[in-house]
């Protein structure tokens, strides 16, 4: 079953619920947000209270998408209360691209650099036993609410990035009870747009590569996630597909579980705030920078793997209107 958000016609928000071809309103709730801190308090299943509550009248999601009703299928009154984060390498083939970015020289002889360090590692000991701890995967940090744009609507390159590439991933959604208690509302496709040309420069600007815009849903699959993923990512330029290659995710194509993945994150009790939203990215095997694509405005990012929903869009636009210096005012 898989969870959306959309605005009527009227302008309000409204949680959909979608199995199979039968997408219905869930009545009595405002959206998504309140719909999951509604669940933990009455101590439900997300299934569980959807039944309680009941559903309504019946949507035609894709006629909503046309139509750029589509918003994010979660979102927090406060945007600052929505931390997205994510961690890399962590899919088998994943270090292979990582690697040559960071890697100086072909000569034999070159050190092992440390992306492919933090890859063997969690190949190693990303999948711990029940009830143990495995290797720490690399982390990094987004953005909160602000950053993130709903499918159909455009990731902003800034005037300063170097690139504007997509990453076709999973992310997991949760929310912070009011006891500190981390709870997975779903699983959701995502792009964890990113700007590679700076990162290649100085592996230490991965940071600065990763505070961009992003993009997840429409749809977040509730339950289990399947093992195996299978997806294509395409970059669409005028009436031409400019870039396709499949994807892989799931447990089955990754070098760490998605616990420890989620242990790793949520172990810090800054991200156990109560009330809190997280949208944390799984991590991708597959760009189109490796490729050596470049993007340009007005190209559409394409996401698309059936077994997470309706597929992920979002076209590129440049921005040109930061300063060349910020400017910082004294009080």
């Amino acid at each position: 079953m898989f969870l959306s958000q959309i605005k009527s016609l009227d302008g309000d928000v409204q949680v959909i619920m979608r199995d199979g071809e039968d997408a219905r309103v869930v009545n009595m709730v405002n959206n998504t947000y309140e719909l999951a801190t509604r669940a933990i308090k009455a101590d439900k299943s997300l299934i569980d209270m959807i039944e309680e509550l009941g559903l309504g009248s019946s949507v035609d999601l894709l006629q909503a998408i046309n139509q750029n009703r589509i918003v994010l299928p979660v979102h927090h009154h406060d945007p600052a209360h929505l931390h997205m984060t994510g961690t890399g390498l962590t899919h088998l083939g994943s270090a292979a691209t990582r690697n040559a970015m960071h890697t100086q020289t072909d000569n034999a002889n070159t050190p092992i650099t440390d992306s492919m360090r933090i890859f063997q590692d969690g190949v190693e000991n990303g999948k711990p036993e029940a009830g143990k701890i495995g290797a720490q995967p690399e982390w990094f940090y987004k953005g909160n609410g602000n950053a993130a744009v709903a499918p159909e609507s455009p990731l902003t390159k800034p005037s300063f990035a170097l690139d504007a590439g997509e990453e076709p991933e999973i992310a997991g959604i949760y929310i912070i009870s009011d006891t500190g208690t981390p709870y997975r509302i779903g699983y959701s496709l995502a792009n964890e747009f990113s700007d590679h040309i700076t990162e290649r420069g100085n592996y230490l600007w991965l940071a600065h590569s990763k505070l961009r815009q992003a993009s997840f849903g429409p749809e977040i699959l509730i339950g289990d996630l399947p093992h195996d993923i299978r997806g294509t990512s395409r970059i669409l330029r005028g009436d031409e597909t400019l870039w396709e290659k499949s994807f892989l995710s799931g447990i089955d194509n990754m070098s760490h579980s998605i616990e420890n993945l989620e242990h790793h994150h949520f172990k810090y009790d800054l991200f156990r705030q109560p009330g809190d939203l997280h949208v944390h990215f799984f991590g991708t095997a597959t760009l189109s920078f490796a490729d050596e694509i470049q993007t340009r405005e007005g190209d559409i990012f394409e996401i698309d793997a059936p077994q997470l929903g309706i597929a992920l869009r979002n076209p590129l636009t440049v921005s040109t209107s930061e300063p060349d210096v910020c400017p910082v005012t004294a009080l």
